[in-house]
């Protein structure tokens, strides 16, 4: 028998290079749980988590994304109100004007310096809060978040 596992996610921080210090795009989600987030979304059966991070993106920003590399797992048990998911959060970049679209109600376009502490006084879902901080440390240092 099969043990019981989490759902696989992947979030993607999108970074726009043809604007001037590459700012991020965050979506305001269409269903529940409210708030905005990172473009993402859960891992189809056979696909690969870097084809599922594209087409997540895709699908909810309008973007075609190259991926550059892994930020980090998330996988703490409460991060999802839905139930345990293990979240991959990959950086991309992109060009060009992004659309809200499939679960996105909305998009925006942010500077990494408009990121600081609570970002923007939005409400943000999940633990995309701790992503952006981890975001912004990597940004700053070139370093990748220390594991928990």
């Amino acid at each position: 028998m099969r043990p019981k596992t989490p759902e696989l996610a992947v979030d993607i921080i999108i970074e726009l290079v043809d604007r001037a210090q590459r700012p991020i795009v965050l979506i305001k989600r269409k269903y529940p749980p409210p708030g905005w987030a990172l473009p993402g979304g859960f891992v189809d059966v056979g696909e690969s988590v870097e084809h599922a991070a594209r087409r997540e993106a895709e699908e909810e920003t309008g973007l075609r994304v190259e991926l550059n590399c892994l930020l980090g797992c998330y996988s703490e048990p409460a991060r999802d109100p839905r139930g345990h998911t293990v979240g991959l959060v990959y950086i991309a970049q992109a060009r060009g004007e992004p659309v809200a679209a499939d679960d996105a109600a909305q998009v925006a376009i942010y500077g990494v310096d408009q990121l600081g502490g609570d970002p923007l006084d939005l409400v943000l879902a999940f633990d995309h809060g701790q992503i952006l901080a981890d975001y912004r440390h990597y940004r700053a240092t070139g370093a990748l978040p220390k594991l928990a």
